[in-house]
Formats: C-alpha cells, sequence, structure tokens
C-alpha cells in the first residue's frame, strides 16, 4: 500500500517541449539494456557522469550503468527511503551524499536479500563487472565504489579528473595537466583491457568522440537558441534532455536525440512559441543540483509568468577546439578535457576570480536573466557550500533579485 501510495505523489513537471518526452524511454533503457547485457555475458560497469571516460566505454563495448542517475529516477518514483534507510542503518550519515546513500542502500538490500530488491524502479541495476569511480566534481564519487565492495565482488578503478585554479597561468601548467589526465585515462584503459581481455581500438575510440562532439555541439546550439524571448525550452527539460548527452555519450543515438530536439526548439523560436503564453521573467536555474522529487516547482514558478530559461548544473560541455596536431584518441580526451574545464578561468583572472561567478554572469547578460535561484542541496556539499559566496559576488556585478531554496536532490 505505501508503495502504491508513492506512485501516485505527482514529483514530474509538465514538460515545454514534446521530445524532452521521449525521455523516460530512454532512462527505463539504460537498464534494460544493462540487464539485457548481463544476460549475454556482455561487460557492464557502473560510472560516473561528466568522468571524462564515457567515449571510452562504448569503444570497448562495455555497457554504462549511472547509479546516481538510478538515485535520481528512485527520488522521481518516491522509492528511496528504504534504500535511504538501509545505508543509514549501515552507519552512513544523513548528510552524506543521498545519491550515494541510495546506491549503498540498493547494494546492501540486494546483498541482504540475495536479489533485487522488489519493485525496483526500471527492474533495478543488475551487478556491475567491474566499478568506475571519478573524482570529478566531488569526494563520494571516488569513494562510493570503494564502499560498494562491503557489498558485492567486481574490480575498483578511480580516475583523477583533474583542472588548475583559476589564478595559475595557463601557459605554464598546460602541459602538466595534460599529461597527468592523459596518464590518468591511458591506466583506465589498460585496466578495462585486463577486465574485458580486449584490446582497445583507436578508430572505435575516435567514432565515439566523433558522435560525441557532435551530440555535444547540437546540445550547445539548443541552448543558444533558448536566448529567444519568449523562451523555447524552460529547465525542466533540460533535466530530463540531459540524460541523451551524459548517459548515451558517443553514440548515435545521443545525436539524433539533439537534431530532433534542435529542430524542434528552432522551430519554436522562429515561430516564437514560449513555454508559456505569457512570459514575464526570465529565472536562471544558478546552481545545485535539481530536486528530483519536487520538480513540478518550475511549473508552479510559471504561475506566476517566470520561466527558468537556462541553468548551470548538468549543463552539457561547451565546444572546445582541441589543437590539430593532436592525433592520439586519448591525448585528444586530455586535451578535451583540460580545455572543457578552463573554459572561463582567463574571464575569472581577468575579473571575479571565481570561473563560476563569470559564467553566471555570461548567462545573465546573454538569456535576458530577471533573477537567479539557487538550490542549496543538503546532502551535496559539491553543489552547495560556496553558493552564498557566489550569490555575494554575483551582487558586486548585477543587481538582479537573487533567492536560495533549501532542500536535497532526494531525500
Amino acid at each position: 500500500m505505501m508503495m502504491e501510495a508513492n506512485q501516485q505523489v505527482k514529483t514530474t513537471a509538465v514538460k515545454g517541449t514534446d521530445t524532452a518526452r521521449l525521455v523516460r524511454g530512454m532512462v527505463k533503457n539504460i537498464y534494460a539494456s544493462a540487464h539485457e547485457a548481463k544476460a549475454k555475458g556482455q561487460k557492464v560497469a557502473y560510472m560516473m557522469v561528466a568522468s571524462q571516460y564515457d567515449e571510452i566505454l562504448r569503444a570497448m563495448d562495455i555497457v554504462p550503468l549511472p547509479t546516481e542517475n538510478y538515485a535520481g529516477l528512485c527520488a522521481a518514483k518516491r522509492d528511496m527511503d528504504r534504500f535511504l534507510l538501509k545505508a543509514e542503518a549501515d552507519g552512513y550519515s544523513q548528510v552524506l551524499c543521498s545519491y550515494a546513500r541510495i546506491g549503498l542502500g540498493f547494494d546492501a538490500l540486494r546483498k541482504e536479500l540475495g536479489r533485487i530488491p522488489e519493485g525496483s524502479p526500471d527492474g533495478g541495476m543488475p551487478l556491475p563487472d567491474m566499478m568506475l569511480g571519478s573524482s570529478a566534481v566531488c569526494d563520494p564519487r571516488f569513494k562510493w565504489y570503494q564502499a560498494t565492495s562491503r557489498y558485492l565482488e567486481a574490480p575498483t578503478f578511480g580516475i583523477d579528473v583533474v583542472a588548475p585554479p583559476p589564478q595559475d597561468d595557463l601557459n605554464e601548467v598546460r602541459d602538466y595537466y595534460i599529461k597527468y589526465q592523459r596518464d590518468q585515462l591511458q591506466a583506465l584503459i589498460e585496466f578495462l583491457e585486463k577486465q574485458t581481455g580486449r584490446k582497445m581500438d583507436p578508430e572505435r575510440l575516435w567514432e565515439a568522440i566523433r558522435l560525441g562532439d557532435r551530440a555535444w555541439q547540437l546540445w550547445y546550439d539548443i541552448d543558444r537558441l533558448r536566448v529567444a524571448v519568449p523562451c523555447p525550452m524552460p529547465s525542466q527539460d533540460h533535466f530530463s534532455i540531459m540524460v541523451a548527452g551524459h548517459y548515451y555519450t558517443g553514440t548515435q543515438v545521443a545525436v539524433d536525440f539533439y537534431q530532433k530536439l534542435y529542430d524542434e526548439v528552432k522551430y519554436k523560436v522562429e515561430n516564437k512559441i514560449g513555454v508559456i503564453a505569457d512570459e514575464k521573467y526570465r529565472i536562471l536555474y544558478g546552481g545545485g543540483l535539481p530536486p528530483w522529487h519536487t520538480l513540478w516547482i518550475f511549473n508552479y514558478f510559471e504561475s506566476f509568468g517566470a520561466v527558468f530559461v537556462i541553468e548551470n548544473v548538468y549543463r552539457g560541455f561547451d565546444p572546445v577546439e582541441v589543437p590539430s596536431h593532436v592525433k592520439d584518441p586519448v591525448d585528444y580526451l586530455a586535451w578535451r578535457a583540460f580545455l572543457r574545464f578552463t573554459r572561463y578561468h582567463e574571464k575569472a583572472r581577468a575579473r571575479s576570480g571565481n570561473p563560476t561567478v563569470e559564467k553566471l554572469l555570461d548567462m545573465i547578460a546573454d538569456y535576458k536573466i530577471d533573477g537567479v535561484v539557487f538550490h542549496a542541496c543538503r546532502s551535496c556539499r559539491a553543489t552547495t557550500i560556496g553558493q552564498v559566496h557566489i550569490k555575494s559576488e554575483l551582487g558586486k556585478y548585477s543587481n538582479l533579485p537573487m533567492m536560495q531554496l533549501v532542500s536535497d536532490m532526494v531525500d
């Protein structure tokens, strides 16, 4: 009865585009594909979003299983409590990343029951053949899978994803950071070759990179269309459509999806079709993970004529130009990561000292922003600590009204 009641609670938001409504099927396919792969003897890997290794997995026919996404899915389905409570019963603090607590709780319950917990959203996650942690974004993403080893046996690799501080002279540190990142990627490849018994095919990696870059470019082009007044696509759609870019990286599926979305958004811009009939205020979602349990809040803002027209979380990576002399695909990935992570460093050195502040100021200008809303997540230090400082720094260069909502991404 409790699960039935939970499923009746509205968590989602009304979408602004038809293409965004296709994402639910893509999410289901992530977990269905992992189960099918296990049945066929294909390798499946727990993995972290935005870790710069996605194309490598695709090139080696390793099926990615994104555990953070699964936590968000559990929250959207209001089926997170049993996993959170199990993790907390095992000693994990309530202020630890709630994504990690859901994942750890799920794996703990599976071990205890000897099977996937009954009624798990989208059939649950199959046992991984390997786990690929990452230092990108936050510490729990590096330590999570080490803790998971309490509940299952699978080889684990943690990749270090790095970027220099903004005060560094990029010309002085570039070579060091790129070499270090390349060494990390190469070590991961060697680990994967050992797990699969196959060598990396450079041509297949190049093909995955080309598909990945094409999808990222289309996503960027879509977001540039969103500068239009009225806005053709809101942030609640973004939090759906990001699935293609972050969880289907390096595939034709992502390219085709974003081409379809681009065509729809472009049509809406050309015909002045907005998210709502009377757009009065244009809001920037300034940071913090989205409240997966309460995404309808975006529609609540719309009832006052306020549309979230752009956001600064789970974004696609802006296109970067890797030098033409880079001929090796692993070198390319290292260069691309460095350029992605330092895109706003020079602007920061020249003004605020903070790349995030510079990025938000660009968005405020480009998207004709009337106000900024931040979401402070109780269990996500990486996207929450510093929000008050960033808000204060923005206030030095902009007189826009700003507010901070406080909840959590899933708990």
